[in-house]
């Protein structure tokens, strides 16, 4: 019985807070005298409500799915690495780069896949070993690199890979790498099936492997695992490695699997935001890999309803926005209290020790 209700109490307790952020979501509209009911119908009907409406919140899922596993694979070893925004935008522009690569199609796809997951996991190995070998907090190095990346990345379109014809993008990426749409008509590419892969190798290699367990009971108890013989140095490594990988592959999917972009724009427009996103949607799926798949999804069909909730209902961009963050935060907020109790009990040790 206790085993059961352990498995069902992060469920309940994520649909308990989501009635609760759609309950203060609809109170702000009515005090603001909007009407929530058709806005929150017309929302959910954009989203849920039609295969299109469904082909585009997994497409705004896919990149949110893959910058959520590098938030949450640090959490789970201890680490809150929040550079996935910066290894996104490498990655994104290495997949853009091997377009000038001459390769039939499929091995195309692959190889430009591995490329940007390759740029991700080399912008995040300065952070890496100044985290493993000198100390350095992973929350400071890696905001620097994402400030870094941001300046690099407008260099590289404006510079670099930049569009002969249309200065305002770079050159799209070539047909033979793109990913091939699932829905025609739909912006929703076989970079879904990526995510979700990725996703249940990211848990089978946590929960069912050795490597993967003490890589958790890191994030648990740093000092026994460490007396355990668990190198802190290796944790680190690899964690950011899983994590630069994976954002790298969202700036991959992003570029090579939606119409009509196919690049990367003067100012990052279609790419920028995700790896900051993806904390919040890590948070909401509890910082597990299969629960980040359905935290996507509902995160992002909240991005793709959000068009039509202005339309029908006439409630203001702006709005809209403040609803979405209310819903998120009570979404979130169960897995920020337990992350709190345990930095809360790890910093008594820690100051007990000393």
């Amino acid at each position: 019985m206790s085993w059961a209700w352990r498995g069902l109490r992060p469920i309940l307790e994520s649909i308990l807070a989501g009635a609760i952020g759609l309950g203060a979501g609809a109170l702000i509209m009515w005090a603001w005298g909007y009407n929530p009911w058709p806005a929150y119908a017309a929302l959910f009907r954009e989203s849920f409500g039609s295969s299109y409406g469904l082909a585009g919140a997994l497409a705004n899922a896919t990149p949110l799915i893959l910058t959520a596993l590098t938030f949450a694979v640090g959490a789970r070893a201890g680490l809150f690495i929040i550079g996935a925004e910066g290894m996104l935008y490498m990655g994104a522009l290495s997949a853009v780069a091997l377009s000038f690569a001459r390769l039939p199609s499929g091995l195309h796809t692959l190889v430009a896949l591995l490329c940007a997951a390759a740029g991700g996991v080399l912008w995040s190995l300065v952070p890496a070993l100044l985290r493993a070998y000198r100390g350095v907090h992973e929350v400071i190095s890696t905001i620097m690199f994402n400030w870094l990346s941001h300046f690099l990345a407008f260099y590289l379109v404006a510079n670099v890979l930049v569009d002969p014809v249309r200065a305002e993008k770079t050159l799209s990426v070539a047909r033979t790498s793109r990913l091939p749409l699932l829905i025609r008509g739909t912006d929703l590419s076989l970079g879904i099936a990526v995510a979700v892969v990725l996703a249940a190798l990211v848990y089978l290699f946590l929960w069912h492997t050795v490597t993967g367990y003490e890589l958790r009971a890191a994030g648990a108890n740093p000092h026994a695992a460490r007396y355990a013989g668990v190198s802190p140095q290796r944790t680190v490594l690899l964690v950011f490695a899983l994590g630069g990988a994976a954002a790298g592959l969202a700036g991959a999917v992003e570029v090579m699997g939606r119409p009509p972009t196919f690049a990367v724009y003067s100012g990052l427009t279609n790419i920028a935001g995700f790896g900051f996103d993806g904390i919040g949607v890590a948070m909401i799926g509890r910082i597990h890999p299969l629960g980040i798949i359905p935290a996507s999804v509902f995160y992002g069909g909240l991005q793709a309803g959000a068009r039509l909730m202005q339309m029908e209902a006439g409630v203001p961009f702006e709005m809209v926005r403040a609803v979405q963050g209310v819903i998120v935060l009570a979404l979130a907020l169960p897995e920020l209290t337990r992350m709190f109790k345990v930095f809360l009990r790890t910093w008594r040790a820690r100051r007990s020790a000393a």
